[in-house]
């Protein structure tokens, strides 16, 4: 069948034909499968009529084979419907409904070899995906990826919000505002909006066994996907059958539309792991601020941070503040040689002279408190994998239930083996990475241990998957606020909620109420330290001050100490990327609602409708705000106001937010009638 009028922003000199098409349940969402007079294969997207991505190419070049990628013809295209809800066993809302249109497309080509190369796609009122199937067949039992074609032409001129990809810090940017034009080569997610106003968020589902897809700028609006480098050979290598990840796009009419948006969740596999009740949401403090403003070390000698002594100590504040971990960093030996990005003195089981684990261990058990563990690699995962077993085992003994993890070291700086044992160096985001990451989750999920990944792979949503991948870094953290030139400004926080955050939840570790790293100050009032343990996402959340520091500010203290690490239901009540934000989350196990707002360099009043609110309920109101005089620079950072009002549901709060700052705000009920 031809291209008819109603998609005419097909020029018809491209000469495309329309082989399969199918909407969104409620045909907001079109996507359309063409082919070209050469038998290559497009996708293009509309939304209500009107083109989001043009005719985009679909295919492979192959290591060892010709291109896959042109002489193909239709099979068959089967079109089905599907719709759940399901629950999450800890999350940003409790429920998610996944609702979407199938299209499965088969295609062969009609000369050569006769390959079959299929592409399924699923659409959803606010989005889609899209992934690769390699079914079983004879001459292509080894599929050995050199590249993918895949392509995102946009319609429109657009504003992005990126990071560089393939550069030395991982994903360890501040995001740049340019035209979409002017991007060069991206990480995902990369959000835009367009010209007409419309939000859009490019990223990718289910990555398993495959390299991680950062998009290239190939001219004016069009991009292309390109594979994370493999150290030897083919970025990709596997057996088929098998299928990619899933290649996504998030649309909405908002920017707070991208952030309610299940898309990357419900295009992962459901829960494999079985009952996960062990995997428990919390809050921590611990041994790391300590390091990062110079007061302590990771390694040996007078200033070494993990001592039995300093621990305990630790544990004791954790007990006496409501905290149910304690993380410990610089515990075990490897610290005092050349450790970054080579890790090879490290030891996962053998502590330092002046650390006695079996002792710290039974003291936190007999004060209530969890150790949370921690295993940094320096990307010497070779050393890592062959220490594995024997440390998740020792730490299972101890009863420690959550590891932090972590792989410090350059791009490409990843010290791995290959298939046949020889040492290679791979990149964070490579083939390699995500065979390890799921290797260590795997492990640790058989001796019900969570997993916090930091310089990890970034997250496509296998969470779902393997809920005891709790939270990861994946982006600048508050360490740059302790050393960073520059430290974070305060627009970097909005930015992560409609980037970083659009992948899955990401341990950032506020919590600064000193608000002074190594030096430095932070940018960022005290009051928005508070808001941001509701406008960032995260199952565990640390308090990431030092306990000292933590000590002198006992009233934000308590509400960090309060405020949840679960929620039944996530709202975003405003917000435009890097400018600012308010959300609304609701507790999973009271029926308390929460507020956090926060804004950029520059002081706003934004206004909220509590329309959220149980209705026939009256609600305490606990707000912790900027005072009139705060600044983010300055002697009136830590100036804030904590007050009380009685609200309804359908009432109207101004929220006040100093230049750089936040507001927080819990929402209790207190009677019915």
């Amino acid at each position: 069948m031809s291209l008819t009028t109603s998609i005419g922003w097909v020029p018809p000199s491209y000469g495309l034909t329309v082989i399969a098409e199918a909407a969104s349940p409620d045909n907001t969402i079109s996507v359309q499968v063409l082919l070209d007079g050469d038998g290559r294969a497009h996708y293009a997207v509309s939304r209500k009529g009107e083109a989001v991505i043009k005719p985009s190419r679909l295919g492979f070049i192959l290591a060892d084979q010709h291109q896959l990628e042109r002489n193909f013809a239709l099979v068959a295209a089967e079109t089905t419907r599907f719709d759940e809800t399901w629950e999450q066993p800890w999350g940003e809302r409790r429920f998610s409904r996944n609702h979407y249109t199938q299209l499965h497309v088969r295609l062969k080509e009609s000369a050569r070899e006769g390959r079959s190369l299929n592409v399924t796609f699923r659409i959803y009122d606010k989005g889609l995906g899209f992934r690769y199937e390699f079914p079983e067949q004879g001459g292509l039992e080894t599929v050995n990826i050199a590249e993918e074609l895949t392509e995102f032409d946009m319609a429109e001129p657009a504003t992005a919000w990126w990071i560089p990809a393939g550069e030395w810090s991982r994903y360890e940017y501040l995001y740049q505002k340019t035209p979409l034009s002017e991007v060069g080569q991206a990480h995902t997610p990369m959000t835009i909006r367009t010209q007409s106003g419309l939000y859009m968020a490019f990223h990718e589902a289910a990555l398993v066994d495959y390299s991680a897809m950062w998009l290239r700028h190939v001219g004016g609006q069009k991009f292309k996907a390109s594979l994370s480098p493999a150290s030897t050979g083919p970025k990709v290598s596997r057996q088929a059958p098998f299928t990619t990840p899933w290649r996504t796009l998030q649309i909405a009419e908002t920017a707070g539309g991208l952030v309610e948006n299940d898309l990357i969740l419900n295009l992962n596999e459901p829960n494999v792991l079985g009952d996960v009740s062990w995997v428990v949401p919390h809050k921590y403090i611990g041994i790391w601020w300590d390091m990062h403003i110079g007061l302590a070390t990771w390694g040996a000698g007078d200033k070494h941070g993990a001592t039995t002594e300093r621990t305990k100590a630790y544990i004791d504040f954790a007990a006496e503040h409501g905290f149910r971990g304690v993380l410990i960093e610089g515990w075990n030996l490897g610290w005092d040689s050349d450790w970054f990005a080579r890790g090879f003195d490290f030891d996962f089981c053998k502590a330092y002279p002046d650390f006695d684990l079996e002792a710290v261990a039974a003291y936190a058990r007999e004060k209530g408190v969890r150790i949370v563990g921690h295993h940094e690699t320096a990307g010497n995962i070779a050393l890592y994998e062959s220490q594995l077993e024997a440390a998740l085992d020792l730490y299972a003994r101890l009863g420690v239930d959550s590891v932090k993890t972590g792989y410090v070291a350059d791009v490409g700086g990843v010290r791995a083996r290959d298939d046949k044992g020889n040492i290679v160096y791979a990149w964070h985001d490579s083939q390699i990475m995500a065979r390890h990451h799921l290797k260590v989750v795997a492990e640790a999920a058989k001796r019900k241990i969570s997993i916090n990944a930091h310089e990890p792979i970034k997250d496509t949503g296998l969470r779902r998957t393997y809920p005891n991948w709790v939270a990861r870094e994946g982006a600048r953290g508050m360490e740059y606020n302790g050393w960073g030139n520059p430290p974070n400004p305060p627009e970097h926080e909005i930015n992560l909620v409609f980037t970083r955050l659009l992948s899955g939840p990401m341990d950032y570790t506020p919590g600064i109420l000193s608000l002074e790293g190594n030096g430095q100050p932070l940018q960022s009032t005290l009051a928005r330290q508070l808001a941001l343990y509701v406008v960032l996402y995260s199952p565990i959340q640390m308090a990431a001050d030092t306990m000292e520091n933590l000590a002198r500010y006992p009233e934000p203290l308590r509400f960090i100490a309060d405020v949840p690490a679960d929620w039944a239901e996530t709202r975003v009540l405003n917000g435009e990327i890097g400018d600012f934000v308010t959300i609304a989350r609701k507790d999973r196990h009271s029926d308390d609602w929460y507020i956090g707002a926060a804004t950029d360099e520059e002081a706003r009043t934004l206004e909220v409708v509590l329309d959220f609110l149980e209705d026939g309920r009256f609600y305490e109101a606990q707000i912790y705000r900027d005072a009139d005089d705060t600044h983010y620079i300055g002697e009136t950072r830590h100036n804030y106001v904590q007050e009380t009002k009685r609200v309804r549901t359908g009432d109207r709060l101004t929220l006040k937010l100093a230049a750089g700052g936040g507001q927080v705000i819990r929402f209790t009920p207190h009677s019915v009638g």
